[in-house]
């Protein structure tokens, strides 16, 4: 008897649902990626609907729905913050409170209402619903899938219900949790109160703020003084990782900001950024300090993993684990064997956990690993993907011009010449990659060789700030050519490391003291456009047998110029999640500086499209259609 399990995750930030089958990973994706809602938080209805259409599996045939978190316990959480604080936080308390006593205390009734959308009508059999515990379904999306049979856990966020960093261990199928830390003192509250002071959203900017790092002067004593600030009066570091917040300085438990920016100010002596201003040196060093020292905190903590499990390996998950910086670090470390971060190691990777936590916790099913299969993510590739069908409607929409090609291969050869002469391509194959990374089905590909093409991508195609780096996909044969790699398998660009001493160029002698735009434009290395500022790349190892059609193109590109690598970056502009449907990638196409798009075997050039030009009127239609 078949039976399949439905993970959710909603109603805080990215949703998202996951779909398993008798043990195994069927479909996973985004709510943002269908509603076109960045982090959209809302119940994932049409994310839910396509994972159980994509399947045929109906409501009624779930052996349960299981939601991420327990709101009873987060809503004890909520309560008992408030009183410990009170009288402060009486504005965040009316305005979080009516909500839960309104609508999340009464959980499964939302749920089930919720879930009569995605059925699109009564539920006349309703689905069990489980609710484990938030680190629980972190700990459960980093392990199951993993390819260890036994594994040390380090699972580090915000904060779920109480816990905001656990240490477990995972073997066969249990996950035991051991040592646990509770809010407020949380590494990535932390981490995203110097988001907000560096002037990017919370929950969406830190990933900016670890890219604005290495424009940090290393030599810098400020760097250091800001350090020394940030480990005397910000926070009490234990040797086991543990730390203390002092929450004098911090207002994200009661308040509606991230910390007291007046007490800030008279600590660091520089005001919070205002968002979109330019960047001064202080703030680069600013974020580097707080990179290093969550550093330090990270591998303290994987340090106590390894020493109260014992395991050779370690599994990641939790929105810091998103930080490939750190990552790059722990595997240079050698304090485990390995490691395997979850792809999708943020909240929509809940869902995911929550699924295989009902499957092998609640259900007590056996779990294997296949020694033939790296991991059970499938490379990430979950999401929908389109028929040229379905390319055909698009065409007729917009009465596009196309060529189609009945060989791949002639068009890959095509392709690969086009980004050799400069080229850049929107690239839109197969099923949609789960998780934030864009992993060659819904990419923007470029020549790395050309010292333009981080400009270009960042302020024509993109629309976001300048300093922001791209990411390398290289063939996985071809990594430690490139790259000093401690780990040769990073299919889901979730590591930083250095570029070879062979690749660089040398730089001015005053190079760590220029303005930062003219050290980014500094031709660093012979693959420019993917080399970050402190000489490093957050890599992606392409394996032909994880997507054959994306690493035969770049096979085809080195054969072309013997460069084994492309820029990708994702298929969407800033401000928008990536690119789902044909729709959505003509679109983007269109109001962007793309020279080409490729769906399938559909060649899409922007010459000679109908008003090519208008890229306001493509966007408002974007919007608004």
């Amino acid at each position: 008897m078949t039976e399949a399990i439905l993970g959710l995750s909603a109603f805080y930030h990215d949703s998202a649902a996951a779909l398993i089958i008798d043990g195994e990973i069927i479909a996973a994706a985004h709510e943002e990626r269908f509603t076109r809602k960045k982090h959209d938080s809302s119940f994932p209805v049409h994310a839910a609907s396509f994972v159980l259409e994509d399947t045929g599996i109906r409501l009624s045939d779930l052996t349960a729905v299981v939601f991420y978190d327990k709101p009873y316990i987060k809503f004890e959480r909520l309560l008992e913050t408030y009183h410990a604080y009170a009288p402060s936080g009486l504005i965040s308390f009316l305005s979080a409170i009516p909500v839960w006593v309104k609508e999340k205390l009464f959980m499964k009734n939302m749920l089930m209402k919720d879930l009569e959308k995605v059925n699109k009508g009564p539920l006349l059999k309703k689905p069990l619903l489980l609710f484990p515990e938030h680190h629980l379904s972190h700990a459960a999306s980093a392990y199951y899938p993993s390819p260890f049979e036994k594994a040390a856990i380090l699972t580090i966020d915000g904060v779920g219900e109480w816990a905001t960093t656990t240490i477990g261990m995972g073997e066969k199928n249990k996950i035991k949790i051991i040592h646990e830390l509770s809010f407020p003192h949380s590494l990535g509250l932390l981490y995203s109160t110097f988001t907000y002071y560096c002037g990017f959203r919370v929950n969406s900017g830190e990933y900016k703020l670890m890219g604005l790092a290495p424009y940090g002067n290393m030599s810098s004593k400020r760097v250091e003084k800001y350090k020394k600030i940030i480990f005397d009066q910000l926070l009490d570091l234990r040797e086991d990782g543990s730390l203390l917040l002092n929450m004098e300085y911090f207002n994200y438990a009661t308040g509606l900001t991230m910390c007291d920016e007046k007490k800030w100010e008279d600590l660091f002596g520089i005001p919070k950024r205002e968002p979109e201003s330019a960047f001064s040196q202080e703030y680069m060093d600013m974020a580097l300090a707080i990179q290093q020292t969550a550093e330090v905190i990270i591998l303290r903590l994987a340090k106590t993993a390894k020493s109260l499990t014992g395991a050779d390996n370690l599994v990641l998950a939790g929105g810091v684990a998103l930080n490939c910086v750190a990552n790059g670090k722990l595997v240079k470390s050698g304090i485990f064997k390995d490691i395997w971060v979850q792809p999708a190691a943020g909240d929509a990777g809940g869902a995911l956990g929550a699924a295989y936590a009902g499957w092998h916790i609640w259900l007590n099913k056996d779990r294997s690993v296949d020694e033939n299969v790296y991991d059970k993510m499938q490379g990430t590739y979950l999401g929908p993907e389109f028929t040229d069908r379905s390319v055909k409607r698009i065409i007729r929409k917009y009465n596009a011009v196309y060529q189609y090609y009945e060989h791949f291969d002639e068009l890959i050869k095509d392709v690969a010449v086009r980004i050799s002469k400069g080229k850049i391509f929107g690239w839109f194959q197969g099923r949609m990659e789960w998780g934030p990374r864009a992993l060659g089905n819904r990419s923007i590909l470029g020549d790395p060789r050309d010292p333009e093409m981080q400009k270009r991508l960042n302020l024509k195609i993109k629309y976001r700030e300048g300093f922001r780096p791209f990411a390398p996909s290289v063939l996985a044969e071809n990594a430690d050519d490139y790259f000093v790699c401690d780990k040769s398998y990073s299919p889901y660009m979730q590591l930083v490391v250095p570029l070879r001493k062979t690749h660089i160029n040398a730089m001015p002698e005053n190079y760590d003291e220029m303005e930062m735009y003219k050290r980014l434009y500094q031709v660093r290395s012979d693959i420019p456009a993917v080399t970050h500022v402190d000489f490093s790349a957050r890599i992606q190892t392409v394996h032909k047998e994880l997507n054959d059609k994306y690493w035969s193109l770049i096979a085809a590109f080195k054969k072309l110029t013997g460069c084994g690598l492309l820029v990708n970056t994702s298929f969407n502009v800033r401000g928008e999640p990536i690119v789902c449907t044909p729709k959505d990638a003509y679109v983007c196409f269109m109001r962007t500086d793309m020279d080409y798009l490729v769906i399938n075997n559909f060649l899409f050039k922007k010459e000679g499209q109908p008003n090519y030009e208008d890229k306001e009127d493509w966007r408002s239609q974007f919007i608004l259609d």
